[in-house]
């Protein structure tokens, strides 16, 4: 899933650009409302699944952006950023078809909760009707003692449901399908980074441990994501 940050404060944005790269998203990033509707009007292939709208930017402003875009496409959802500070006209956001609102400054977990609130929503429409491959991907899965649904971004064990990242689904999804075989750290870094990005054993190692946290009964003792010395990673 890509996402379109348009934010003209500079560490403003690349703090969201973090946040959302951290949870495993694509991003693209405007610093103001027209390179925004640039990036939007971008071939196909490269339109944002989101978009993050900041209201006061030079230019164009986050409304008129919203109007620009829902004049080409009604559906793609957009969350509104606002100072607590500016008067906003909810009304006018809820008009051009604003999916939420989000005051800065915000948490990370407010942040994550929010879009991933609006993922679910958009993936859980794009569904309904679908076939081949991109159904099969969203299809849920099983992993251990675990139910895996990665259109709503959840694990669910018994009557408890866990809240996953896009990267924790990929992950998982990788070891869901080599059940048994030893996947070394480049294979699981491309799985849940991506090739074009360099593999980290550091950055990959404390993922694993975080999603240990979430996913296993006994994070100390994992029988979902076995440590294999030296090699890599089991699914047992």
């Amino acid at each position: 899933m890509k996402i379109l940050v348009a934010e003209d404060d500079t560490l403003t944005r690349r703090g969201i650009i973090d946040i959302l790269k951290n949870e495993g998203y694509e991003v693209a990033a405007a610093a103001d409302g027209d390179e925004a509707l640039k990036l939007f009007s971008d071939g196909s292939d490269e339109k944002p699944d989101l978009i993050i709208l900041d209201i006061m930017m030079p230019k164009v402003n986050g409304y008129d952006v919203c109007r620009a875009i829902r004049s080409k496409d009604q559906k793609v959802p957009v969350i509104f950023l606002s100072a607590k500070s500016e008067e906003i006209d909810k009304v006018l956001g809820l008009e051009l078809g604003a999916d939420d609102y989000i005051s800065k400054p915000f948490g990370v977990k407010e942040m994550v909760a929010r879009v991933r609130a609006v993922y679910r929503r958009v993936y859980m429409n794009s569904r309904t009707g679908a076939a081949g491959a991109g159904a099969a991907e969203d299809s849920p899965f099983e992993i251990g003692d675990l139910t895996v649904y990665p259109a709503e971004l959840k694990a669910v064990r018994g009557n408890d449901d866990i809240d996953l990242s896009v990267r924790d689904v990929k992950v998982l999804s990788i070891f869901a399908a080599h059940r048994g075989k030893v996947l070394d750290r480049d294979a699981i870094y491309n799985a849940g980074w991506g090739e074009s990005h360099l593999p980290n054993s550091r950055t990959l190692d404390q993922h694993i441990s975080q999603l240990r946290k979430k996913i296993e009964a006994d994070p100390k003792n994992p029988c979902i994501i076995v440590t294999v010395h030296t090699a890599g990673y089991r699914y047992p």
